[in-house]
């Protein structure tokens, strides 16, 4: 009897000293997860061409990793087979990659061009598809997220993206109207005073916008004395651009990755210059372009714009992380900069470009990491 207790005792031990050990190496796995998970994600936006060697890249890859970087963001403009191949280049380096592409303005697309009618037109009936009519610059090439086969289009590309082992996210930049406003302290550079809802820049009016607008609403854009001031018609254009952020989300998730987006500052100024809500959208993490200068405002706005994003954004699971200009950032002002976003609810910065970014700005964001 001495011996059969003995015996169950031993089996006792035996497993309760099995399951600490599960218990600890579990434990271990998750505690290992969470420290290879950043608590103040750094992100870095970058193009990629064909012509660079993979030696070439990994050396990037691995100096961005070097300085602290934990994601980049690679425009390989929506061409799937360079993602491909630039994927696992970046991953061995250690960094995230997140497939960013041009969304409704589609600069140079060959297939686009084929359809004249997938383009928006102003309200003085100038069409993104002529070069000569486009706002601003020559490759403001914008698509109708009201056209159907436009839309398919860009959904098709955001497909494509979203197939390619080894992604984290597609990255939607451009994912709005032209701008209704400029940032003020661009308006000098095209010799702009822009107090109002002006007739050049302000967009769709094309046939596949107006005549979805009418079937809804039963009134034409095209005939009203100042549609600036009519809800619907604003309100339908902040609808088109979500459905189809809703529809990349679903496209996305369906091959188990995610969806992060570029925007404009924050919400009530995205919805004012560009016609983008963002806080209504299907989004897993937004960084917006909080780049200060461009709206003549003080270094401490980054702060301000980072904290209306997020509090825009409470209840929601959709992260934040501050895009940074930092061309125009002292490496002094990179570090304050940094801060800002910490203080006010950021979940990580995103910096703007690697390649014009010097030595001293760089190890600025290396001692910043926590």
């Amino acid at each position: 009897m001495k011996l059969l207790k003995i015996a169950f005792l031993s089996i006792l031990l035996s497993i309760v000293s099995c399951n600490d050990i599960k218990t600890k190496e579990v434990g271990e796995t998750e505690e290992t997860l969470m420290e290879s998970t950043p608590k103040f994600k750094y992100w870095n936006w970058i193009s990629a061409g064909h012509k660079k060697s993979d030696s070439a890249y990994t050396a990037h890859f691995n100096k961005l990793k070097s300085y602290g970087i934990d994601a980049v963001l690679i425009n390989t403009g929506t061409d799937p087979e360079l993602l491909k191949r630039l994927t696992p280049l970046a991953n061995k380096a250690g960094l995230e990659v997140h497939a960013w592409m041009f969304t409704t303005n589609r600069p140079g697309d060959s297939i686009a061009l084929q359809h004249p009618e997938w383009y928006m037109v102003s309200r003085s009936g100038k069409s993104c598809f002529v070069k000569e009519d486009r706002p601003y610059v020559g490759y403001y090439q914008w698509l109708s997220p009201s056209h159907p086969e436009a839309r398919k289009h860009i959904l098709s590309l955001v497909e494509g993206l979203a197939k390619v082992e080894g992604v984290a996210s597609v990255h939607l930049d451009y994912i709005r109207y032209p701008d209704v406003y400029l940032p003020i302290g661009l308006l000098p550079k095209y010799d702009l005073k822009q107090e109002e809802e002006l007739p050049d820049y302000d967009f769709d009016y094309s046939d596949a916008s107006v005549e979805k607008f009418i079937a809804l609403h039963h009134k034409d854009p095209r005939k009203m004395e100042n549609p600036a001031i009519d809800i619907e018609w604003k309100n339908f254009r902040l609808n088109e651009i979500k459905s189809l952020v809703d529809e990349a989300y679903t496209i996305v998730h369906r091959h188990n990755k995610k969806l992060s987006a570029a925007v404009f500052p924050y919400p009530e100024m995205a919805d004012h210059m560009v016609r983008q809500r963002w806080d209504k959208w299907s989004v897993d993490m937004v960084l917006p372009m909080i780049y200060y200068n461009f709206y003549n405002e003080e270094l401490d706005w980054i702060g301000y714009a980072t904290k209306q994003g997020v509090v825009d954004l409470e209840g929601k699971a959709t992260e934040l992380h501050t895009g940074l200009f930092t061309p125009k950032l002292s490496p002094e002002d990179l570090e304050t900069a940094i801060q800002y976003a910490k203080d006010n609810g950021a979940k990580g910065v995103a910096f703007f470009d690697d390649y014009h970014m010097t030595e001293e700005q760089f190890e600025v964001i290396k001692n910043s990491k926590e």
